[in-house]
């Protein structure tokens, strides 16, 4: 979002959600929740989502041993994060447990690597919206600079019942 100027963005709806509302949110748990908080919640527009990279993630032991680097799949995960907890979040009480599911993701890059004691902040912008199906642009930064970008495109649902 630092690529829009202040005065066009719509006015900040929610300052921060913090992971207990995060938790409320998105029906994701340890260890596959990847998001930490969220600033700047602009409802049906944009957020900013916060992920403290630490040495302790368990996908740390694997890739790589000796030179820790945390998969872009998971930074695309940690932006899809984001954007469900935004549009669920912009939904009201009425909504119950809306669950979203990926359906694509596109024009991904990833510019440098992620590595622990990293706070990435994953920029979220509506591109548009159709019924059911969102489309986002996001980019995460790291100390303001751009280590990935993706195009992601998602469904919600009805609450899905655990099994």
């Amino acid at each position: 979002m630092n690529d829009v100027a202040q005065a066009d963005l719509p006015p900040v709806d929610v300052s921060a959600f913090d992971v207990k509302q995060l938790l409320r949110l998105i029906p994701h748990r340890y260890p596959f929740m990847l998001l930490d908080r969220m600033v700047d919640v602009r409802y049906g527009h944009s957020a900013t989502g916060i992920k403290n990279v630490t040495v302790n993630e368990p996908f740390f032991q694997g890739h790589f041993p000796g030179h820790p680097v945390m998969p872009g799949v998971l930074i695309v995960e940690s932006m899809a994060q984001t954007a469900a907890a935004l549009v669920i979040s912009g939904m009201g009480e009425d909504a119950g447990s809306p669950i979203v599911y990926f359906m694509s993701i596109e024009n991904t890059k990833f510019r440098k690597p992620v590595t622990p004691g990293d706070q990435l902040r994953l920029e979220l912008v509506k591109d548009r919206k159709r019924g059911n199906v969102w489309r986002f642009n996001g980019t995460a930064r790291v100390d303001g600079v751009v280590v990935a970008e993706a195009s992601i495109t998602a469904m919600i649902m009805d609450e899905v019942k655990p099994v």
